[in-house]
């Protein structure tokens, strides 16, 4: 198969031509076929939610397994209605402060929404893009845009479409290019289908903005410790994801310990003959002696470090590093978020000190 990359940036190309090109990635999810474009959080790979045959066809195309549940996104709320049993007033609440946005809800499902869309849950995942081209393509494409993340399962989620084409070049018809996405981590997503409000994947929003606006929110427990023989309600709950080639660990601690540790590490895997990648960042990246050392961010800005995540991980892919030591960072505000998909990443391997 034929992928077409087709850019939407390029000013010079005017308003209408952008909306036309959109417009005709729209029809080819309306035909059931696979269209990946930007969000403001990561690349979708879009396909018709209500469709069963197109539902499928995401899960083909990255190598996920059948019962990981996609999320629909949606361009308005009255769409809302008509693919969930009930909005409870609290998540009325949230649409209102947060959507368009990096946030994901979860209902019970009405009938017109397909289990092959769901992973087999009588639950579904929704979310409003804050993209002004998303959301065209979820109008032009009919509506109801399934979409996970646009890459290979289990590898890190794309924040550019070339990180889109390495990984489905030739396997869908078309790439939207929106160039970087700005968040650059996954939605937050809570669940309302439990008594209380559950937080099932931290994001950019917080369960502090979020009790704000509704009150008690519940952490899911399995955050910390998963159960793999429990069926996941969210994507990434069950499945190792964002995870680079390369063996990565995480170091914990204070700056000096970490960079100390580090350095023995890397020092250790060099002498070993393994190539070696490092994670720091602006503060501690001259501290690191062995190994091709990255910057991810400034601490100052965990913001930056959210939007370079993946895109280091996948610098590091093309460098065919053997193994990769990074700083861990903070569980406060966004920093929770970045800590989840890095933990994920190296597969939950963390070394205190």
């Amino acid at each position: 198969m034929e992928t077409a990359i087709v850019s939407i940036t390029d000013d010079r190309q005017g308003k209408e031509a952008i909306r036309e090109k959109i417009h005709a990635a729209g029809q080819i999810i309306r035909q059931g076929g696979l269209v990946a474009f930007p969000t403001e959080t990561v690349y979708g790979l879009g396909a018709d939610a209500l469709n069963p045959l197109a539902s499928g066809r995401i899960y083909e195309a990255k190598g996920r397994p059948s019962d990981n549940p996609l999320i629909i996104h949606i361009s308005n709320m009255e769409d809302l209605e008509k693919i969930v049993r009930k909005v409870p007033e609290q998540a009325r609440k949230l649409a209102e402060k947060f959507w368009p946005g990096p946030l994901t809800m979860i209902f019970e499902k009405s009938g017109i929404v397909p289990l092959e869309t769901t992973g087999g849950l009588q639950t579904v995942a929704v979310r409003m893009p804050n993209h002004p081209a998303a959301l065209l393509l979820i109008r032009s494409g009919g509506g109801y845009v399934a979409a996970p993340s646009a890459n290979a399962s289990g590898k890190p989620s794309p924040t550019r479409a070339e990180h889109v084409a390495e990984d489905m070049k030739g396997k869908i018809p078309m790439i939207l290019d929106g160039g970087p996405v700005g968040i650059g981590i996954e939605s937050t997503i809570v669940d309302f289908s439990e008594e209380i409000p559950m937080i099932l994947r931290p994001g950019c929003i917080t369960a502090k903005m979020i009790q704000e606006v509704i009150g008690e929110v519940r952490m899911d427990p399995g955050l910390a410790a998963e159960n793999p023989e429990a069926p996941p309600k969210a994507p990434g709950m069950k499945y190792r994801h964002y995870a680079p080639k390369a063996d990565l660990i995480l170091v914990a601690g204070s700056k000096e310990k970490v960079q100390e540790k580090i350095n023995e590490l890397a020092e250790k895997a060099a002498k070993e003959g393994k190539s070696v990648g490092v994670i720091g960042t602006e503060e501690t990246k001259d501290g690191y002696q062995y190994g091709t050392v990255k910057s991810i961010g400034t601490r100052k800005d965990a913001a930056s470090i959210a939007r370079h995540l993946y895109g280091i991980l996948r610098e590091f892919d093309q460098l065919d590093v053997e193994i990769i030591y990074s700083e861990s960072f903070s569980e406060s505000g966004i920093g929770q978020a970045i800590k989840n998909r890095m933990l994920k990443a190296a597969g939950h391997q963390m070394i205190e000190v």
